[in-house]
């Protein structure tokens, strides 16, 4: 049963509106002045209210605004009753909050069909408060199980490596879960498998696809291939992973093998960005890129090999395009340049990538980036 509050200072009025509305089936609750009518409206909290605009002490204008400024009264539906008939004052009754007008003398078929139109009004507003409730909850469920899978994600990826060659990473989901994911093992006693790879789209698919690939290469369980052959990897993904077979989905992917003994690094790129070499002794910067389409693409593509020696005191920085494709205040792209200054600012001064996350985080001067964002620092001794 809805509840309709009426506020007015006129006990005849007060006394014909409770009869008909009652009579109407609604419970109904009366209040002779402004004051009280508020206090009623707090406690009762109705679906409606009929309140006369001229009273003493405190008129309808003032009512309506304090009950319509309360949270849980915003909804309810204001009828202003008036002998005003401006357009003047009808604008400020609404500006006040006022829901619904009746001019006096009140007649009281229209009374019925305005209130009748009021509640329905009211009850859709309930309804939709239900709903956004239900998609809030469901909200927070998915950023729960998104927030879920990505701590799922992170504790695939490796320990950090500490001794001749030392390792550290950033790995920062967006606010949606995506598919960036690395990787480094020993093939041998003498070389090191290095990758980072980046899936396209964000969301559970992307990181299914990543964390599939991550298996696929950890196992080594690609058919006849050459782990050690940066080329021969690239090609036996791009077969493994054709996105046709995977939701339309495709993947960069940088991926290298160090050689402990003769200092040397083969690498080969499928359309990710190029990994960045800097040498601490001669501030020598390197960037190490080939061309490459990305994995899934076109079947039966090769993939360009190249190589690189490795001097004392070198790091290695493979990343996402997370961590340069990032909007300044200006709207300019802060790109791939900038972000090889930093790194070559950071290495000389042996800064920690959490502080050049915190400068990153400062570039795009939002809480959270808009795509996922990993980093892998190697240190070569």
């Amino acid at each position: 049963m809805f509840k309709i509050l009426i506020i007015d200072d006129d006990p005849i009025i007060r006394a014909a509106l409770k009869k008909t509305l009652q009579n109407q089936g609604y419970d109904t609750t009366i209040a002779s002045n402004g004051e009280e009518g508020i206090k009623q409206a707090v406690l009762i909290r109705p679906a409606l209210i009929i309140c006369d605009w001229m009273m003493a002490n405190l008129d309808g204008l003032e009512v309506c605004r304090r009950i319509k400024s309360q949270p849980e009264l915003a909804t309810t539906f204001f009828i202003l009753l008036t002998a005003k008939g401006e357009v003047e004052d009808r604008v400020e009754g609404l500006d006040a909050g006022a829901d619904e007008f009746l001019s006096k003398p009140l007649e009281m078929n229209e009374l019925k069909a305005r209130v009748r139109a009021g509640l329905r009004i009211h009850q859709l507003n309930q309804d939709l408060q239900v709903q956004k409730q239900a998609l809030e909850a469901l909200n927070q469920n998915l950023r729960s199980e998104l927030a879920e899978a990505a701590d799922y994600v992170r504790s695939l990826l490796p320990t950090p490596l500490v001794g001749n060659i030392n390792t550290e990473a950033l790995f920062v989901p967006s606010a949606q879960l995506g598919g960036d994911c690395f990787d480094y093992y020993w093939l041998d006693d003498d070389h090191l498998a290095i990758y980072l790879l980046d899936v396209s789209g964000h969301g559970v698919g992307s990181a299914l696809l990543s964390v599939s690939v991550l298996n696929v290469m950890r196992s080594q369980s690609l058919p006849k291939t050459n782990f050690y052959q940066p080329s021969e990897v690239l090609k036996a993904l791009n077969s493994a992973f054709q996105m046709v077979s995977h939701g339309e989905k495709y993947f960069t992917i940088w991926y290298g093998v160090y050689n402990r003994k003769q200092r040397q690094l083969i690498y080969a790129n499928a359309g990710h960005p190029p990994a960045i070499l800097i040498e601490k002794n001669s501030s020598k910067v390197e960037q190490l890129d080939s061309t490459g389409l990305p994995i899934g693409f076109l079947p039966d593509v090769d993939f360009d090999c190249n190589s690189c020696a490795i001097a004392q005191d070198s790091t290695l920085y493979i990343f996402s395009d997370g961590a340069y494709e990032i909007q300044q205040l200006d709207d300019t792209i802060w790109g791939v340049s900038a972000l090889t200054h930093l790194l070559q600012d950071f290495t000389v001064s042996n800064s920690s990538l959490e502080k050049l996350l915190q400068q990153i985080v400062g570039i795009s001067n939002k809480d959270t980036l808009d795509d996922d964002l990993s980093l892998l620092k190697v240190e070569f001794d």
